[in-house]
């Protein structure tokens, strides 16, 4: 559904913004990157059926090299599921590990950024919901949320 207008996102405190991704490095190697892709759509599928984990939205890109932005209410929360033994995660990182860490044809990365009141900004203009738009609350970039410095000053 497109939204018209200007529009910036509110988030109630602080959250988690996890990158993740992978790249190919040997495309040919199917049996080697396939088996990570299928890892994630299975930890995607668990994380979605169980919000108690705090995992609250991801936006992907594919391409050689992937791109997923994934959203998590706490550092906390982030951590524990990468580390849960009774999750997805830790098995399919073990298997990884197994199979392909050392061989390179497949890469991966991940970044984690935690957020806070006054530390980030955003815009939408014209857009479907999309990204912290689609996790916080759209309100309308009026008055002093015109300005990126209006943003980033706006307490929810």
């Amino acid at each position: 559904m497109k939204r018209t207008g200007r529009l910036t996102a509110r988030v109630d405190g602080e959250f988690v913004l996890f990158m993740i991704g992978l790249r190919v490095n040997r495309p040919l190697s199917v049996h080697k990157w396939l088996p990570v892709v299928a890892a994630m759509t299975r930890m995607l599928k668990e994380l979605y059926r169980h919000p108690e984990l705090g995992f609250v939205h991801a936006e992907s890109w594919f391409g050689r090299t992937t791109l997923m932005l994934q959203y998590w209410r706490s550092m906390e929360q982030l951590l524990a599921y990468a580390t849960n033994r009774d999750a997805q995660h830790l098995p399919a990182w073990r298997a990884f590990n197994r199979a392909v860490s050392a061989n390179g044809s497949v890469g991966i990365w991940h970044e984690s950024y935690a957020i806070g009141p006054g530390q980030y900004e955003v815009i939408y203009a014209d857009m479907p919901p999309f990204g912290l738009g689609r996790v916080g609350t759209l309100v309308p970039a009026t008055g002093p949320l015109q300005q990126a410095a209006g943003r980033l000053s706006a307490r929810p």
